[in-house]
């Protein structure tokens, strides 16, 4: 029964993490959202957390490109300052940021495959895991362990149905450790990778993108760095999906 209540309480956290953010006032954003957070340590800190704090959401339409049905501050929004990306310079980066444990992005999973199967060459898909609290944490270092280890593809919509349709929440390291054993990796390689710098250095990675981007839910789709776009502002994920595609065109044309 206790384990049983458990579950039901790691769902309910799952749910509510993973919604629908909202108007900007009470959205869960990566800086509110975590408990547990610090003043900068350092002028270096403060300067990166400002530059960060500087990538706020707009929805001017000045200069916005011609996306047709698609209306920005409606639809999608434009960050000002454009982020930097990790593509190549001729490329046109679409970053989803996503959680293991929503089930909205547990659905929108077998979209992304498809639409990745048919995107334009000069398209760069990348994903980042959300951090904001600590289980999203633990879900991005499975992410990246798995990544780490050669298991990304094999295991990526695995961490998926395990969580959604096995029911089991993969909320501790013991837990991911077995579930990884699956996967042909024993406990000492899976131990070394999980805390592993390079690991770590990637979650870092990512706890920064999230601020810079402003999440507030999941999924959520950047464009090259310069627009973003929730699964709650299009009318359904084709339509996100369609957007992603109008806004990395125009991106490609201008450069």
């Amino acid at each position: 029964m206790q384990s049983r209540k458990l579950w039901l309480v790691t769902a309910a956290l799952m749910l509510v993490a993973c919604g629908r953010s909202g108007p900007p006032a009470s959205a869960p954003t990566a800086d509110s959202a975590e408990p547990a957070a610090e003043a900068p340590a350092n002028d270096a800190d403060a300067s990166q957390s400002a530059t960060a704090a500087a990538a706020l959401v707009t929805d001017e339409g000045a200069g916005a490109p011609n996306t047709g049905r698609f209306r920005i501050g409606l639809d999608y929004q434009r960050l000002s300052p454009t982020q930097p990306t990790s593509s190549a310079p001729d490329q046109v980066e679409v970053a989803e940021v996503f959680w293991y444990g929503c089930p909205h992005c547990f659905h929108f999973d077998p979209m992304v495959e498809a639409w990745r199967a048919k995107k334009a060459e000069y398209v760069n898909f990348v994903r980042v895991p959300a951090v904001w609290n600590p289980l999203l944490q633990l879900h991005a270092r499975a992410f990246y362990t798995a990544e780490a280890l050669g298991k990304g593809a094999a295991m990526h919509s695995e961490f998926f149905k395990e969580i959604h349709e096995r029911g089991n929440s993969l909320d501790t390291e013991q837990k991911l450790q077995e579930f990884f054993g699956r996967f042909g990796v024993d406990a000492a390689a899976f131990k070394t990778a999980f805390d592993s710098f390079a690991v770590h250095a990637k979650l870092q990675r990512a706890d920064e993108l999230n601020r810079r981007y402003r999440i507030g839910g999941v999924p959520t789709l950047i464009v090259n760095g310069k627009y973003t776009t929730e699964g709650g502002q299009t009318a359904n994920y084709e339509d996100l999906l369609e957007l992603a595609n109008v806004l990395a065109a125009a991106e490609h044309a201008g450069k």
